[in-house]
């Protein structure tokens, strides 16, 4: 049978998942959606042909929901994700997992009280095609032992509400979770390295940011964000190994060679770069549901990220190595 899966929040992500669930998802169909925002609730709706409720909470007891997805802005996330799990319903929560260690470790203990991993973190890139390559090659050991991780994570523009300790807990989370899947190991300390701010950014924004990051067994992690680059979207890494390397490269469907230049194009957005990643992501989702074997990102994955997010927040404001400050994990996350 289809599992009836509802949506809450409809801004860009949400809106996105919603259609994919309504089109392009087998095993599952769109059974409602929620927006604080009645408009764009309405022109959703509209668009699918789909039940709207007033509030979350309606949303989440609603007994044709079966499951939710949860693209509210992260503030939101600890009493919604708390709340599906009270009523048993599987979740598929969009980074972060909550704003902060403190709230993640609640809906860790609700998990653990019910004995059973109901939510899923929406760190996509784990589905993409490229970083899977990556991982496959470090698995098989086709690079040696890993030396030293670089990633790129840069942006066309950055939205006016945007602070500088946003870049760790809403963009960096993501390199995060990408450092610790590839390497299979935690993250143990950070630092922040000073860099100079660009001049085309608005005040007080520091942009870009670099933060360094060791994991368990030594390996160096550097991170460089910059969400206000003003060229594109670009995401890639490299991995360097003992006997070779492998790289996540900018994808790219075409090229044109012209009078000595090789032009190729570059994705405007992270919606346009994951589009598959994302599709692929909510499929796993829904064959996990429907298998009784789920997989992918679990809730101890979105609170060690914002772990080491609050740390670089914490060397940002100290300087030097600050140590990644995570509880014993849960058998249930072993």
């Amino acid at each position: 049978m289809s599992i009836g899966v509802g949506v809450l929040g409809t801004g860009s992500i949400g809106a996105d998942h919603a259609r994919r669930l309504s089109r392009r998802v087998s095993g599952a169909h769109l059974a409602a959606v929620f927006d604080v925002d009645p408009h764009r609730l309405s022109a959703v709706r509209e668009e699918l042909g789909v039940a709207g409720h007033d509030r979350a909470e309606d949303l989440i007891e609603d007994p044709a929901v079966e499951a939710v997805v949860i693209a509210s802005p992260g503030s939101t996330h600890t009493d919604l994700v708390l709340a599906c799990t009270e009523m048993g319903k599987p979740v598929l929560c969009e980074k972060p997992l909550a704003p902060t260690t403190k709230e993640c470790l609640q809906i860790l203990e609700a998990e653990v009280g019910r004995g059973s991993r109901l939510v899923r973190v929406g760190f996509m890139r784990r589905y993409d095609r490229g970083y899977v390559q990556v991982k496959r090659a470090i698995d098989e050991g086709n690079i040696g032992v890993p030396l030293v991780l670089h990633c790129i994570h840069r942006n066309l523009t950055a939205p006016s509400f945007f602070t500088s300790d946003m870049t760790m807990t809403d963009a960096a989370v993501h390199e995060f979770d990408v450092a610790r899947w590839l390497l299979r190991e935690e993250l143990v300390q950070v630092a922040q390295v000073p860099v100079k701010r660009s001049p085309l950014v608005p005040e007080p924004l520091r942009d870009p940011q670099v933060v360094l990051c060791k994991s368990e067994s030594g390996v160096l992690v550097e991170v460089e964000l910059f969400v206000s680059s003003q060229y594109g979207y670009d995401v890639r890494c490299e991995v360097v190994g003992s006997t070779g390397l492998a790289s996540l490269e900018t994808p790219t469907t075409s090229a044109v060679v012209h009078r000595g230049l090789r032009i190729q194009g570059i994705a405007p957005d992270w919606q346009t770069r994951f589009a598959l990643a994302y599709l692929d992501e909510l499929q796993d989702w829904v064959d996990g549901l429907r298998s009784g074997h789920t997989t992918g990102p679990t809730a101890w994955d979105g609170y060690a990220a914002t772990a080491v997010a609050e740390a670089c927040m914490r060397s940002d404001d100290k300087g030097g190595w600050t140590a990644v400050s995570l509880v014993d994990r849960p058998k249930l996350y072993w």
